[in-house]
């Protein structure tokens, strides 16, 4: 463990770390000393007057929707800005790449590797410290970013969170991080595999690129050719199963399973992530869901992108331990 915890230190400058708790320190008082002065009343259909307007696009979703009107600041998309989920769904990924596309192939580069290994430390504890130290640095990143997005639009709009929203919106920060420490994960295993820097890193940009943006065109294609939907006949016969391994397809892809998850869990008004036909809307009610259950509708999201992140490190873990390390 000891030898764990020295690798996490040299991959993290800890001197900078205790300087940024002292800032969020300040930063957190500050805003704890706004948050009193605004009255705690509950939203009771109707929405608070506040001072300064938060744009066009959280003006709308709270005339369309006045309740869980602060989770809008994460979702509401701009009129050129997209919406912090969005932001991080799309770019999020390049933060765990530019974390590990050089964890081990920049050390054997430098020489410096043989020499870690030469230090009275565990082999094993050289992978587990540099993907600890990353997973670490991304969780700072992340609760930073999504308590600094909270405190704007406490100060500008005087919206105060309620115990749901605070909490659903502590789950989309843990499963931010977890898609991103997948991101990191599988960079780490390209770094362990490729010898130089430049190859790992556009080899996980192209799988970025593929998941991001080829996968939904090939499952729609894909869809298409197995169940056509091409005439109307076809059309009514296989819309559902056409629409079904379109989805399905979709779902292997780690960017919509994230955006699938997150949007589920910050919009208690979906209740149902898969295909909804007439009959099932007859006769339903509408309503929001409570945290447990919009966790039981993405809970094997979490599960699977979890599993992902362990079997890219696995993977990185298996092949630096078979690998020969060799003086230069």
């Amino acid at each position: 463990m000891k030898s764990i915890t020295d690798i996490l230190k040299r991959q993290v400058k800890w001197m900078k770390t205790l300087e940024l708790k002292r800032k969020m320190g300040n930063a957190g008082s500050f805003l704890l000393e706004k948050i009193k002065q605004y009255p705690k009343q509950k939203q009771q259909n109707r929405i608070p007057e506040y001072e300064v307007s938060a744009g066009t696009g959280l003006e709308s979703a709270i005339e369309s929707d006045s309740n869980f009107v602060f989770l809008n600041l994460y979702t509401t998309t701009g009129n050129s800005i997209p919406s912090f989920m969005s932001f991080i769904a799309l770019l999020g990924p390049f933060v765990g790449l530019a974390l590990g596309f050089d964890a081990i192939n920049s050390e054997r580069s430098a020489g410096t590797l043989n020499r870690l290994v030469a230090q009275p430390i565990y082999r094993d504890s050289i992978i587990i410290g540099k993907f600890l130290a990353g997973l670490a640095v991304i969780a700072m990143m992340v609760f930073s970013m999504g308590i600094f997005i909270g405190a704007i639009g406490i100060l500008t709009t005087g919206l105060v969170p309620e115990g749901e929203e605070i909490l659903r919106i502590f789950v989309f920060l843990v499963f931010t991080v977890i898609y991103i420490a997948f991101w990191l994960s599988l960079s780490i295993l390209f770094s362990v595999l490729c010898r130089h820097s430049a190859t790992s890193a556009l080899s996980v940009i192209a799988l970025w690129i593929f998941f991001t943006i080829f996968m939904s065109l090939l499952a729609d294609i894909f869809a298409g050719a197995v169940f056509p939907v091409n005439t109307q006949y076809n059309a009514l016969v296989n819309a559902y199963d056409n629409y079904s391994l379109e989805l399905n397809l979709n779902r292997i892809s780690p960017y919509y399973l994230y955006s699938e998850a997150v949007a589920t869990i910050m919009n208690p008004s979906v209740r149902s992530i898969n295909i909804i036909t007439v009959d099932q809307l007859e006769g339903a009610i509408a309503g929001y869901l409570s945290l447990g259950q919009s966790l039981l509708l993405v809970w094997p999201h979490l599960t699977g992108m979890a599993a992902l992140t362990l079997i890219a490190f696995t993977g990185s873990y298996a092949g630096f331990m078979r690998q020969e390390i060799r003086s230069s």
